[in-house]
């Protein structure tokens, strides 16, 4: 670091856990980006604090995760249309001292299961465990490419019948109850876990019983760590094409490194970088 450095970051309320830090600053180094990030403890109460501190300080560039991405919106000076679409932030770019809002999940998801188990989703019939702070960003983008259909599914049923009702009926969103998952996930072709459930240090729960799940369908689990949940060891035995989170938490970090900088994210060296810190 000297006097040149660009400064970045993510703030979040846990934060500690967050392997962002180990990715940027790897992508940085690789890209020859004289750039520092770093990870910021913010509770819900200091956030209007923290982002006029970042404005103040000259940041170019911060992450927004749990409990933020909602309500750290009104501090901002614009809101790109997908994040307004879809209500929430997990991006923010400093352009000369005005915040500008986006959200890189729902994209680096989708990139990511097309890349890796699904490269056609046209037509899909497509089910949500969960409707929490990632299912908004996630079902936007997968809404984009013309699925024959999109269930939430959500403990709490208003949540779920609420963030349907909020893409209008066009979307081919619609709610269920959780109840009717067993029948749900056995016509279904993608089966995605959106909740916590499996995550370090729980990592025998499941959110579902796998042996719901159709063979050959595709089970996708937001969580990377572990890398492997029990619900994708349990769908791949059942003889499903799993997908773990590694990919969206990569490429939702290589989108804000490209809204930063400008220049091709080193989504290898990231990939790398995340790998190597399980070790």
């Amino acid at each position: 670091m000297d006097s040149h450095t660009v400064l970045y970051g993510v703030i979040g309320d846990p934060i500690r856990h967050s392997r962002s830090p180990i990715m940027l600053n790897r992508a940085f180094r690789e890209a020859g980006v004289n750039g520092a990030y770093a990870a910021f403890h913010v509770a819900p109460d200091r956030l209007g604090e923290a982002i006029a501190g970042i404005r103040a300080l000259g940041f170019r560039g911060l992450n927004v995760t749990i409990p933020h991405k909602i309500e750290v919106m009104k501090y901002l000076d614009e809101i790109d249309e997908g994040a307004r679409a879809i209500g929430a932030v997990n991006t923010i770019v400093n352009e000369a001292g005005r915040l500008i809002g986006h959200n890189t999940d729902g994209i680096g998801y989708v990139r990511s299961l097309k890349e890796e188990v699904e490269p056609e989703l046209a037509g899909k019939r497509i089910v949500v465990l969960g409707c929490g702070g990632a299912s908004r960003g996630i079902v936007w983008a997968l809404s984009r490419e013309k699925p024959a259909a999109i269930v939430l599914t959500n403990r709490t049923a208003e949540r779920a019948t609420e963030l349907a009702a909020s893409f209008g009926t066009e979307a081919g969103v619609t709610s269920a109850p959780w109840e009717a998952l067993k029948e749900l996930c056995a016509e279904a072709d993608v089966v995605i876990n959106t909740t916590s459930v499996g995550m370090s240090p729980n990592t025998e729960q499941t959110p579902i019983d796998p042996e719901w799940l159709r063979p050959g369908a595709v089970a996708s689990d937001l969580i990377y760590n572990p890398l492997t949940t029990a619900f994708l060891r349990g769908a791949e035995k059942r003889g499903c094409r799993v997908h773990g989170g590694l990919g969206m938490f990569v490429y939702q970090g290589a989108y804000a490194f490209e809204y930063w900088t400008g220049r091709p994210a080193p989504v290898a060296a990231m990939r790398g970088a995340v790998l190597e810190s399980f070790k």
